[in-house]
């Protein structure tokens, strides 16, 4: 069993992380932190939990864990991503890993120098549905691929929310810009290769809030749109010579719809629906973590994955600040 560790008692950890770890065959949360131990007491109370810290440095420096879950707000991830490293611990933390794809490289250095598994918590990459439709083009279910196209939306104008306060990090494109990116990168295993984007931002938050961008992939194209302030939608859509795949809530699996694949193959006259009941995402990403971090044979996600998609984002900021197309 790997032996995680909570840094911080925020949101995701407490909705979705811990319960999935727990659920996990081979991993169980044994410990959580906090900057007040009441806090983290509390939290570990509810979970039962056997060890709660005061403070993350005390946490890192304890043996009762093997690894760490980081949730904390995305100005923050390099930080304590290098200090759990350095502590020897495996490291797990939500995305976007970094803000920026040159901050990436210290990670890589990080990981390299103290032997331990860091990986970027994008649990689509552990999902049936995207493993199913990474399988169907891989097998050229719609023939050649000609067009991606996606949508992530929401709506939130919560002062308080680190989404809105750029110095944590805030803003749509580190919050839901790296999915379609990263969904499309990882189920066709392509890259892109120059992209266009206009970016809209909030006059009182300072955070960028709707982006629509368009990606050169040389094979195909990817435009996509998000927003933090539009009604909520997700959508992908695969387009090809014979057919299209389209997957029903991509991202937030069985939370804006059903967790589907619909493969329409014209050519052969043909629709078929793939149905994913509870994937239960989280939880394979765990178990897939814990058994690489223990020696086993698992597909993570890779820091060097990780820095070509920031690169992509990286591209899409400074694509918004002139016309034409911008060099990934």
């Amino acid at each position: 069993m790997l032996r995680f560790g909570i840094l911080s008692t925020a949101r995701i950890g407490q909705t979705t992380v811990i319960p999935a770890i727990q659920d996990a065959e081979n991993a169980v949360v044994t410990a959580i932190a906090s900057r007040e131990l009441a806090r983290a007491r509390t939290l570990a109370d509810r979970f039962s939990v056997p060890h709660a810290f005061g403070s993350y440095e005390e946490m890192l420096a304890s043996d009762t864990i093997d690894a760490v879950y980081i949730p904390l707000p995305t100005s923050q991830h390099v930080e304590w991503t290098i200090k759990a490293a350095d502590a020897g611990k495996h490291v797990l933390c939500e995305k976007p890993i970094a803000l920026k794809a040159a901050e990436i490289d210290q990670l890589i250095a990080a990981r390299d120098r103290n032997k331990v598994l860091i990986a970027e918590a994008f649990m689509i990459t552990y999902a049936p549905v995207w493993l199913k439709v990474r399988d169907l083009l891989s097998k050229g279910a719609i023939g050649r691929l000609r067009h991606v196209q996606g949508a992530f939306t929401y709506f939130n104008r919560d002062p308080s929310n680190m989404r809105n306060i750029p110095e944590l990090g805030g803003g749509g494109l580190p919050d839901i810009g790296v999915y379609p990116t990263m969904a499309t990168r990882f189920s066709t295993a392509k890259e892109p290769l120059r992209v266009q984007a206009t970016t809209e931002r909030d006059k009182e938050f300072g955070t960028d809030i709707y982006s629509s961008v368009k990606a050169d992939f040389g094979d195909f194209d990817l435009s996509f749109y998000i927003s933090t302030q539009m009604a909520h939608r997700q959508v992908m859509v695969f387009h090809g010579t014979d057919g299209f795949i389209e997957v029903k809530s991509p991202f937030n699996a069985d939370r804006y719809g059903a967790e589907e694949v619909e493969l329409t193959d014209q050519t052969h006259g043909r629709s078929e629906v793939f149905r994913f009941q509870d994937s239960r995402q989280y939880k394979r990403q765990a178990e897939a973590f814990a058994k690489k971090a223990l020696g086993g044979d698992a597909e993570v996600l890779s820091l060097e994955s990780s820095r070509l998609n920031q690169r992509f984002i990286d591209a899409v900021y400074r694509a918004s600040d002139k016309d034409g197309w911008e060099t990934v």
